[in-house]
């Protein structure tokens, strides 16, 4: 239970109208505390570019030499870990610091939160993303009460030097970019396995450290308290768990909380998108011709930015609601073997498997670049394009050329994998909105009594979610209007909040 002197602050508890599997709130002390502090509480904000900066495309190729023969030691003499180099330490603290920066929502929570404690006690296993603004959560967390130990959930989007200054600060983590799929589900069991070390909560993006631990410690995976999952393929995983009852812990779908999906998918994905092909590629692309998979939130975002570009884009669509969406927003939508031939870039967003396949792609014309913004490196075949027919030519950092016997090529970006985080960075801004949400679905299941969660999947309340925003408002010296008692009334709302029903669609 969460203790009562952190719900002292006043506000009734947030009761649920609408039957609709949600988490009641963590604690009325931080959400009245942002209310009334959020004019005073201005974050600074670092230069436009500052987390541009905290890419670097090179730290994969420092040496041969896999982490795993390394024997490395912190400066503390800290050994429990596994990175690239634990050398380049300065370099990713000062990463971190810039991301702080640019972070205004999970800062001001670990601020608020960290007499209290909420997560003291907690043992999590974290599988994400590993840059800058992923540390900013981590060192949260145990500013929070939390022990870690974190693995990446993707083998091209690790930050070297980020892991670095986690390792340096005593974290355990067991991550380095360029791993091999041997390496990456070695990093996972490190962090599951551990000497004295029995988790009880997991952070997931993708859904890889709970089906490791369900499928190879499933005596460990009863003990778990909650788990925390922000990614589409992740939660997919979750719900067929659930349907099939092989789900015997609750869950929290992060990934489809408003903050998450409205925030993180649509605005990170717009800008990130454009930035990680021109630094992959120098492509110009006013007048190309680009067909985007999949009009969901990520889809939408990389639309808009490639449209003020001057790109000519369509779009292919399973759902005819999205579809209709895209149609009203100019776009024309086509199934991918109709414009395949003529287009310039392929971009997928679906979370699917095998959207383009090795047909596809036989189809394409010289240049053609392939990427993926999904979740999940399925989206793209690129299995089938390993055969002895074609030629692979590496011609920069996670940039190959797909040689065919004619001479025609295809430019593959990430192998297929999260191009903005494998070519790029993301904005810190949009993901301290997540990693906000994250702690506080994390601190809800953690200290929620026994028996209030069944072992099924559930979905963040509406208040928290805008907590969640009401965080970050102060960064654009934004505020809000206040109902009266009287308007309150003739909506039927809490003047607190919340403001819209769990159906409501932003």
């Amino acid at each position: 239970m969460v203790p009562e002197r952190l719900l002292a602050h006043g506000g009734l508890p947030f009761k649920e109208k609408h039957r609709r599997r949600a988490s009641l709130p963590v604690t009325n002390r931080y959400l009245e505390a942002g209310r009334k502090s959020g004019d005073s509480r201005r974050a600074s904000i670092a230069s436009i570019g500052s987390n541009s900066s905290s890419y670097t495309g090179s730290s994969s190729d420092e040496d041969d030499v896999n982490p795993r023969e390394k024997e490395q030691r912190s400066s503390r003499g800290h050994t429990d870990f596994c990175v690239r180099n634990i050398e380049l330490k300065a370099f990713g603290r000062r990463e971190i610091e810039i991301a702080e920066q640019e972070m205004p929502g999970i800062v001001a929570l670990r601020k608020r939160a960290a007499e209290d404690k909420p997560l003291r006690g907690a043992r999590i296993v974290g599988c994400t993303h590993i840059n800058a603004q992923t540390a900013v959560l981590i060192e949260t967390l145990s500013e929070l009460g939390a022990q870690v130990r974190w693995s990446a959930c993707n083998i091209y989007s690790t930050q070297n030097e980020v892991a670095a200054a986690l390792a340096e600060a005593g974290f355990p983590i067991f991550a380095w970019r360029g791993e091999t799929e041997e390496d990456f589900w070695w990093c996972i069991d490190r962090c599951v396995n551990a000497e004295n070390w029995q988790p009880n909560m997991i952070l997931d993006d993708g859904g890889d450290a709970t089906h490791l631990m369900l499928k190879k410690y499933p005596a460990m995976f009863k003990l778990i308290k909650g788990i925390v999952e922000e990614s589409v393929t992740g939660v997919h995983r979750l719900y067929q768990l659930s349907k099939a009852a092989k789900l015997t812990v609750p869950a929290m779908n992060v990934n489809d909380s408003v903050t998450k999906t409205k925030f993180d998918n649509l605005y990170s994905c717009k800008e990130s998108i454009v930035d990680s092909l021109k630094r992959s590629t120098d492509v110009m692309f006013g007048g190309k011709q680009v067909v985007v998979c999949g009009y969901g939130e990520v889809g939408k975002g990389c639309c808009q930015s490639l449209k003020g570009l001057g790109c000519i884009i369509s779009i292919t669509e399973i759902d005819p609601i999205c579809a209709l969406q895209a149609c009203m927003d100019g776009f024309r939508v086509v199934k991918l073997n109709e414009v395949v031939r003529n287009v310039d870039i392929v971009v997928t967003a679906t979370g699917n498997k095998n959207v383009v396949t090795r047909e596809h792609m036989e189809k394409m014309k010289n240049g053609c670049i392939v990427c993926n913004m999904g979740h999940s490196n399925t989206e793209i075949d690129v299995g089938s394009l390993r055969t002895p027919d074609l030629t692979w030519e590496k011609v920069r950092s996670q940039v190959d050329h797909i040689l065919w016997p004619d001479g025609r090529r295809i430019i593959l970006i990430a192998e297929g994998r999260l191009v903005n985080l494998t070519c790029s960075s993301i904005p810190s801004f949009v993901v301290s909105v997540t990693a906000a949400t994250q702690a506080l679905a994390l601190i809800e299941l953690f200290n929620a009594p026994q028996g209030r969660y069944k072992s099924d999947v559930y979905l963040l309340p509406k208040k928290m979610d805008e907590y969640v925003a009401s965080l970050h408002l102060p960064t654009f010296d934004a505020h809000l209007t206040e109902l009266s008692e009287e308007q309150a009334k003739y909506l039927g709302l809490n003047k607190a909040g919340p403001f819209k029903p769990n159906y409501y669609r932003y």
